[in-house]
């Protein structure tokens, strides 16, 4: 049979798998639910164990409606910064501290003065330290539970983890690796500064390998319990973002990529390691080899419309079309919501507040206000909060002439034209939605052989659709309700105060 490539995502809300041909059309995919624990207000956790079931389930499923299926490598994306602790004998300490987690305000003051303060950790790590990254996370273990941490001999990300139980190896690639604050971004190695300075041995990080390089292959025990040939390729893969921008062929500078899952991301790809100033933006490691992006980040996105949905939309919920139906009634209210304004900060901030501490609210509801008011409201909020990225991002010199949507932002209409409208570009899609499986899926092909390199796989695989140009006019009605949203942030402030 033609050879097929096996994509793989973890994310935060489920396990996604997909199969993909030579030709990039997709012909079996599956996706496993997975469920967010928070133990107290602005924690989340999840166990590994339950990404590796949920990981053998949905590669199960696709290799029973595909059981021709000709498996030729694999490449696995994840949830970044999430933060898998595991003994000397690979086995999993306590469940993982998630990207979204905020506890680590202390370990994180902690890190910037070990280092000399934030303007060195800036050189070394091109970011700040941020509550959801991963040295943090181990610092707040060493401090907390310190039993757990004696115990400490590997940190590992999420889809390593995944590739762990797979293959037996232990490795990271420089997407997942960079996100970590315990990686020299622009030198590409492990930072023995940052490690020495914070009392962490070297032994604790993982072997850095490419991300469309073999770093193991399906072990016996892999084999038996997913049903794939053992000895099959297994490659880098990388963070979600990074594989999310792959996915639709985001990988040279010049592009610019926004995307809803949980959370919601502005990137741009850039040929060197540019660096915010101001660290309000992120700088991380492209899954492309000697690339880099500048992204920011919105904690909750996609997760801020589906907590709205969950919570206030539960008459929709047995109908099937919730969604839908939230973003019909939205689109019949003008833009402003009604003076409606939603701060979509339900676990805190990053781009461009860095505050953990920032709660989400409405502001300006009146009796004469509809859900399909608060609707509009929150689907505008999001589009708020990717605009401050927008705009940081244009600050540091990225200029896109359009705007690639993927995620959940890029599969409704409505959706797509008020980003479009909020932004002021002109939006398009790929002909794949995916997201972060399918450029897993891409990284696997080029480290089987099918492509030289991962532009090569992109342009052969993929597609673009036709620009959506934003309404002459439409951009400026969104200039008073932005303002309004900027200047509301200190209510996020006051409920924590």
């Amino acid at each position: 049979m033609p050879a097929s490539f096996l994509g793989i995502d973890v994310g935060t809300s489920g396990v996604k798998a997909i199969l993909v041909a030579e030709s990039g059309d997709v012909i079996a995919s599956a996706v496993t639910p997975l469920q967010l624990s928070t133990p107290q207000p602005g924690w989340a956790e999840q166990e590994p164990e339950s990404w590796w079931q949920a990981s053998i389930a949905s590669i199960r499923t696709l290799l029973a409606a595909r059981p021709d299926a000709n498996v030729a490598a694999i490449g696995i994306s994840g949830q970044m910064h999430s933060s898998v602790f595991l003994d000397a004998k690979g086995t999993v300490i306590r469940p993982a501290l998630l990207w979204c987690d905020g506890r680590t305000t202390a370990e994180c003051r902690e890190i910037t003065d070990a280092v000399g303060g934030e303007m060195r950790l800036r050189d070394l790590a091109c970011n700040p330290a941020l509550e959801g990254f991963t040295l943090p996370k181990v610092l707040w273990l060493r401090r907390n539970e310190p039993e757990a941490f004696a115990r400490l001999g590997t940190v590992l990300l999420a889809k390593d983890f995944v590739r762990y139980r797979l293959t037996g190896v232990l490795a990271t690639e420089p997407s997942d690796a960079s996100a970590t604050l315990m990686y020299d971004t622009a030198h590409l190695r492990w930072s023995d500064e940052i490690l020495s300075a914070v009392n962490l041995p070297a032994s604790l990080v993982p072997a850095v390998g490419g991300s469309s390089e073999i770093l193991g292959t399906i072990s016996l025990e892999a084999s038996g319990l997913t049903g794939l040939a053992v000895g099959t390729p297994v490659v880098g893969g990388g963070a979600d973002n990074a594989c999310g921008a792959a996915g639709v062929g985001a990988i040279a500078p010049g592009e610019a990529v926004t995307s809803w899952g949980t959370s919601g991301t502005v990137l741009a790809p850039m040929l060197s390691p540019h660096v915010d100033p101001a660290l309000r933006a992120h700088t991380f490691c492209h899954v492309a080899p000697n690339v880099w992006y500048l992204m920011g980040v919105v904690l909750s996105a996609g997760g801020a419309f589906a907590w709205y949905r969950d919570q206030l939309a539960r008459d929709l919920a047995s109908t099937g079309e919730a969604n839908e139906r939230l973003n019909a009634e939205a689109a019949a209210i003008e833009p402003g919501a009604g003076g409606v304004t939603f701060l979509p900060y339900l676990q805190g901030e990053r781009t461009p507040h860095r505050d953990a501490s920032a709660r989400a609210a409405f502001l300006g509801l009146s009796l004469a206000h509809s859900r399909a008011h608060m609707t509009r409201a929150v689907v505008e909020g999001v589009c708020f909060a990717l605009r401050d990225s927008l705009a940081i991002l244009e600050e540091l010199g990225v200029a896109p002439e359009h705007m690639l949507l993927t995620g959940g932002g890029a599969k409704s209409a409505f959706v797509r034209r008020l980003q479009s409208e909020v932004f002021g570009l002109p939006v398009c899609t790929a002909n794949r939605e995916e997201g972060p499986a399918y450029g897993a899926a891409l990284l696997a092909a080029v480290g089987a052989g099918a492509f030289p390199d991962l532009a090569a796989a992109a342009h052969a695989m993929l597609a673009r659709t036709r620009l959506e140009h934003p309404e002459a006019g439409t951009h400026a009605r969104y200039d008073e309700p932005y303002r309004r949203f900027r200047a509301s942030y200190r209510a996020a402030r006051i409920a924590t105060d």
